[in-house]
């Protein structure tokens, strides 16, 4: 008999590993129904779908290992990362899904809000809060819709030597800024920007990225803590923003 290993669980979903299915269980259909969509228009390597009865979706296992984890050394190869830098921007060059994703509007109000929340709850230090607020501006300007994974982290991004053999968790995907995607990406391993940009083979402002790494750190922080999380852990993200100052 297979043995069932929980990969990820808290109030709103919960994935299972058995054997070399995955179980993605979501108490919000959209989220699965963005999923299925975007893998399907994505022309870069996903997970096959195996069976989905709602509110389940079985995806087959991807071959090799993650690029990495946050708050932890990745052991990828810089040309590993220069792959994924590549198959962000084929992403990026793809046709646009038909859904909205946030707004600059709505990315703004958010922000406000985290940060008041932030400060108010005690979570993290005004001056903390107020500079990355500062730093986080950048990223607050108009840009050119592209297909985006939306939450592109390390840890969804498989590789095999120095391919990329898939990338996971496309309930995010949307229109949204490719900026953002490679920000999420490098959020707490800096020292591979550089190869993640060469491979993306395009000039990009770094200052932006650097941008939206405080941008996406604010507003992560109360929803880790919700979900039973620690975004203070070594090289997360009270460490990304600490390291703004």
């Amino acid at each position: 008999m297979e043995e069932v290993e929980v990969v990820v669980a808290h109030h709103e979903r919960a994935t299972l590993r058995v054997g070399d299915v995955f179980l993605k269980i979501d108490a919000d259909q959209t989220r699965a129904d963005v999923e299925v969509e975007a893998m399907a228009m994505a022309p870069i390597p996903t997970p096959e779908v195996l069976w989905r009865k709602p509110p389940v979706l079985a995806l087959a296992a991807l071959p090799g290992t993650a690029l990495g984890r946050l708050g932890e050394r990745s052991t990828a190869s810089p040309a590993a990362w220069a792959a994924a830098g590549a198959a962000a921007r084929k992403l990026h060059d793809a046709p646009l899904p038909p859904w909205p994703g946030r707004s600059l509007d709505e990315l703004a109000s958010d922000l406000d809000g985290e940060c008041e929340w932030l400060v108010t709850n005690g979570v993290l230090p005004a001056d903390l809060v107020t500079r990355n607020r500062r730093v986080a501006e950048a990223a607050l300007r108009p840009w050119t819709p592209v297909f985006t994974h939306g939450d592109l982290q390390i840890s969804h991004v498989f590789v095999d030597g120095d391919e990329i053999t898939g990338v996971v968790d496309w309930s995010e995907a949307g229109q949204g800024d490719a900026l953002y995607d490679l920000a999420v990406l490098t959020l707490g391993h800096e020292e591979h920007l550089g190869d993640v940009v060469a491979g993306y083979g395009t000039d990009v402002d770094l200052d932006v990225i650097r941008a939206w790494w405080s941008l996406r750190s604010m507003l992560a922080v109360r929803w880790l803590v919700e979900h039973g999380f620690d975004p203070s852990s070594s090289g997360c993200e009270v460490d990304v923003l600490r390291s703004r100052l």
